[in-house]
């Protein structure tokens, strides 16, 4: 299947004050770079803070009142990721399926726009030797895997949509106490094929009704705002420098990729509520005491709710393997890597098969030892 060409171009271009050519934002600085005249074009500098945003307030106002961002988005049509284009790309792939996109299709549309951006810190070759390098260090890949993943056609700057929440937590629980006592109990074994009599400890939990309640803030709760990249790699991709995170300047997006947000400001703290749950249960145990805990009920409020809408970089490809598709992502800022891979059943049966052999003799040489 072939592109077909574009009818508009692409939206955050900025022209070189010197020579008036695009101008793209060099990762690590802040400034945008000409790739004609070799121009820095400083990117203005501001003192505004990030600031926490009342989650109930812009709930209740719908977003009326927020600025918005209009950008040109296309659509895929195989996966349904919606992401803004390149300067002056006239035939592109989709970055997280690698389906040729339709760009004719592109079209405006208006947008909150991100309060906030944590910029591209590595340029696409330092990314790309990040990759590399993973591919290399992976456990039972097939041989020819790494010529598979040599063309990075498909290898984009994204900056990828993320809600953060901060909230008070107030739990209350019902549950159980358990500690440990032993008992003496005998039971019979065999000795020079003789029938013996024995007895041994044998540890035992008595259970105690207890509840309580137990508080803790979250700071920070990071919940990715689209589905076009698997969740489970996205958070692996953590810990992010949010400490470095700038008010939103459009001019960062000059030369990447701009994805969507897929996921409501709801939605988004109902699953940061799920993120959250793991560290209230290990709260309560601890709260519980004893040697073992029960959890029966609990019941968590939530309170003076906050959040950020921001954008983080990560790059984005996926390459095909045996006419299977995989996805990977490495962070902007850190250089991590994550993301699916084959393996070779070839490899991991050979290797099996010596694991075996060698459990053999090491048991074979033992029995020598012991004749």
């Amino acid at each position: 299947m072939e592109n077909i060409k574009a009818s508009k171009p692409a939206v955050n271009t900025f022209s070189c004050s010197n020579c008036g050519a695009d101008l793209k934002y060099k990762p690590g600085t802040e400034h945008l770079n000409c790739e004609y005249c070799g121009a820095e074009n400083e990117i203005p500098v501001t003192d505004e803070a990030i600031e926490e945003l009342d989650y109930f307030e812009h709930l209740d106002k719908s977003w009326a009142s927020e600025d918005t961002l209009t950008q040109s988005y296309v659509k895929c049509e195989s996966c349904g990721a919606s992401s803004t284009l390149e300067p002056n790309i006239s035939a592109a792939s989709c970055p997280y399926c690698s389906t040729p996109l339709v760009i004719e299709h592109i079209k405006d549309e208006s947008i909150i726009q991100p309060k906030s951006i944590l910029p591209f810190k590595l340029d696409k070759d330092t990314a790309k030797g990040k990759f590399t390098a993973w591919i290399n260090d992976l456990w039972f890949a097939p041989n020819d895997l790494k010529k598979a993943v040599l063309n990075f056609d498909s290898f984009k700057g994204i900056y990828i949509p993320y809600w953060t929440f901060d909230t008070e937590t107030h739990t209350n629980y019902i549950g159980e106490r358990g500690e440990y006592y032993y008992v003496s109990e005998t039971y019979t074994a065999t000795e020079d094929g003789k029938s013996v009599t024995k007895t041994r400890k044998v540890r035992k939990v008595r259970w105690h009704p207890t509840s309580g309640s137990v508080q803790k803030f979250f700071d920070d709760l990071l919940i990715v705002a689209t589905k076009s990249i698997p969740t489970k790699y996205a958070d692996e991709l953590e810990p992010w420098d949010l400490e470095n995170l700038v008010p939103f300047d459009k001019s960062y997006l000059s030369g990447f990729i701009t994805e969507k947000y897929q996921v409501e400001l709801d939605d988004g703290f109902d699953i940061a509520k799920n993120a959250a749950d793991p560290e209230i249960r290990n709260l309560i145990k601890r709260h519980i005491g004893g040697d073992e805990q029960r959890i029966i009920s609990k019941n968590t409020e939530y309170s003076d709710i906050s959040f950020k809408h921001l954008l983080l970089p990560i790059f984005v490809s996926s390459y095909k393997f045996k006419d299977k598709l995989y996805q990977f992502l490495v962070n902007g800022r850190t250089g991590e890597v994550q993301g699916q891979r084959p393996y070779s059943w070839v490899k991991i049966t050979l290797a099996s098969i010596a694991a075996l052999v060698v459990i053999g003799l090491v048991i074979y040489l033992y029995n020598i030892l012991e004749s």
